[in-house]
């Protein structure tokens, strides 16, 4: 896994919702339903629809767990 990679996982666990209904909650504890609202709507443009649309995927796919070791060392 290259550096960029791991900064994109990194970023699902530290980094917050800037705006809506769940303003402040880390991307990786949004509920997946949220998420499958965006997917439906469209994801932001930029880093945030990236990191949204990634989020969406591992939710979808049962991967969550990939996401615990990161969460443990924050």
């Amino acid at each position: 896994m290259s550096l960029a990679d791991t900064s994109i996982l990194t970023d699902l666990v530290t980094m917050r919702m800037p705006f809506g209904k769940y303003k402040d909650t880390v991307l990786c504890s949004l509920p997946e339903s949220y998420l499958v609202w965006f997917s439906n709507k469209g994801f932001p443009a930029g880093r945030l629809g990236m990191l949204l649309q990634t989020m969406y995927e591992i939710k979808l796919n049962g991967l969550e767990y990939l996401l615990t070791p990161l969460k443990k060392q924050r």
